[in-house]
């Protein structure tokens, strides 16, 4: 009885372990701010640019993908946050 509750007790910190680790990669953000007449066009180049990757997100959903390319109403002065998924 005492053996398996030690198994599972290691196995449970093991799988704690290794998901923290998942979370901690999957963070990758980058963020910005930018100037009159910059666009969601450009915000979206400059995110796929910096994390290297077409596969993210806003997270305030300023721009958004949609048929056409990319669109949105940034805000001058505003911090802006991309993160790949």
């Amino acid at each position: 009885m005492k053996i398996s509750y030690l198994f599972l007790s290691i196995l449970s910190l093991v799988y704690s372990k290794e998901t923290c680790k998942d979370i901690i990669k999957q963070e990758n953000c980058v963020s910005f701010s930018v100037g009159q007449g910059t666009g969601c066009s450009w915000m979206c180049e400059y995110c796929q640019n910096q994390l290297g990757t077409s596969n993210y997100y806003f997270t305030d959903d300023v721009c958004t993908y949609q048929e056409g390319g990319c669109t949105g109403n940034p805000q001058v002065g505003v911090t802006y946050t991309c993160c790949s998924n």
